[in-house]
């Protein structure tokens, strides 16, 4: 049987997860659910967000579903640890990031669709463990990197402990899993086009090299069309015009912020879904944040993490499944009725779930 390990998280996570959960039962699929934990309570409690209890959890799972994660400051991380914990050089460090790392999860996979009518639907796929957001982000140089910008005429004035650096990272490898990733989507999904979001006029070496594997792997799949824009271009046009794209594919920065404008175009954070993929399981979570100015009122929109069920219906083999999930969310929003205050409504959060529910019949 196939088994979801359920990670409520933070703020408005446990909401939604218990809202999108009797999805799974009204889809007849019969899986198991387990339950773990994770987050900001796991971080105070122990000065770990995710317990080794959970992690053998994941392990063990087919899936992992999770709702929502607190993050703060370093200072403030500390601050909230248990008095014997405080002062030990304990850093709170992402949970998903860990996941994703741990996990192999290389590719981030963001439905873009129109759920109010039927002009677009595309998909952003960013790379989850290189490019400016792999980790290499240093204040204070040591001498080979004050070799690199200290004659940069800002470096020069504030001097080296008062100049910082963040490096992009690109490797062939890794350009050639995600494109390989791009492409293989693109022919599942019946796209006919693949779109590579960059900055090559500026970021020229790397971006050079993101170019060449690109083409490399395009040239392996002569039935799609394969393009590269200035990632800027590319958010312009999302707006515009967002029925021109099939599949946009980015390094981890370009392709964060590319999903999360997709996500405004679609209508909020509040419908966004999201998978990662690519190593040993995969790992499901809704796009937006743990929202604690609103966690605990019952207002949260369920449909994200409603939407992201069904996004793990259909990796997990059940595509059918997935796509009366995506009809019956379609079909609430477009009537309007029952949809929370971020959708122009009034409804609960379970209130918003149960009327999917009920449009699964």
């Amino acid at each position: 049987m196939t088994t979801i390990a359920v990670l409520p998280g933070d703020g408005i996570g446990p909401e939604v997860v218990e809202a999108a959960l009797p999805i799974l039962d009204a889809v007849g699929v019969g899986w198991a659910v387990e339950f773990g934990e994770i987050g900001w309570g796991c971080w105070r409690r122990e000065g770990e967000p995710i317990p080794s209890a959970t992690w053998d959890l994941i392990e063990r799972a087919d899936a992992t579903l999770m709702g929502a994660i607190t993050s703060k400051p370093p200072r403030e991380a500390e601050a909230e640890l248990p008095a014997d914990l405080q002062g030990t050089g304990r850093r709170y460090a992402s949970p998903v990031i860990a996941l994703r790392r741990r996990l192999g999860l290389y590719a981030n996979i963001r439905p873009i669709t129109d759920l109010y009518g039927a002009d677009f639907d595309f998909v952003v796929i960013r790379e989850n463990t290189e490019g400016l957001y792999a980790g290499y982000d240093y204040r204070g140089l040591d001498d080979d990197l004050w070799n690199l910008v200290g004659d940069h005429p800002g470096a020069v004035e504030s001097g080296r402990d008062d100049t910082a650096v963040a490096l992009r990272l690109q490797t062939r490898s890794g350009l050639d899993r995600i494109f390989r990733c791009a492409f293989d989507r693109a022919a599942a999904g019946g796209f006919t086009r693949v779109t590579l979001a960059d900055k090559p006029n500026v970021l020229r070496a790397s971006g050079e090299l993101a170019r060449e594997r690109f083409d490399a792997i395009a040239a392996e799949h002569p039935e799609v069309e394969a393009h590269t824009a200035n990632v800027d271009a590319v958010a312009m046009q999302m707006v515009r015009s967002p029925e021109s794209f099939g599949v946009i594919v980015a390094e981890n920065m370009f392709g964060d912020i590319l999903s999360d404008l997709g996500a405004g175009v679609m209508g909020g954070l509040g419908l966004a879904s999201s998978a990662n993929v690519g190593g040993r399981g995969s790992l499901f979570e809704p796009v937006h944040g743990s929202a604690p100015d609103i966690a605990g009122r019952g207002v949260a929109n369920p449909f994200a993490t409603i939407l992201t069920v069904g996004q793990m219906l259909a990796e997990l083999g059940a595509p059918d499944e997935s796509a009366r999930v995506r009809a019956a969310v379609r079909e609430a929003v477009q009537h309007g009725a029952v949809v929370t205050p971020d959708l122009g409504g009034t409804a609960s959060t379970a209130d918003a779930a149960a009327e999917v529910v009920r449009r699964l019949g």
